[in-house]
């Protein structure tokens, strides 16, 4: 094996093991999301745009502190809340009819 090719085998084992982190990490983020479903009156608290805006402010500031690009980390983060508001919403509704 070459070096570069151990270097980029180096590089993808330890990506391997930050998404076995990452995906127990977004398990629990999951796991909170479907505990507030029901905790919510309509269709317009779950998508909560202003908590929204907070998170992505919020992601954004971390990143840069953390040395990440901030508009890499707000694109990440902006299709994953899609994500969990999609599972809330259904969730919403299979919990409350409405």
């Amino acid at each position: 094996m070459t070096e570069t090719a151990s270097a980029l085998a180096e590089i993808r084992a330890r990506i391997d093991e930050l998404d076995g982190e990452l995906v127990g990490l977004l398990a629990r983020r999951e796991a909170l999301v479907r505990r507030a479903a029901p905790l919510k009156g309509d269709r317009q608290a779950v998508r909560a745009p202003d908590r929204v805006a907070q998170v992505v402010a919020r992601v954004r500031a971390l990143a840069n502190e953390a040395g990440a690009d901030p508009d890499l980390i707000e694109r990440i983060y902006r299709g994953m809340i899609q994500a969990f508001i999609d599972l809330e919403t259904d969730e919403h509704h299979r919990l409350t009819g409405a």
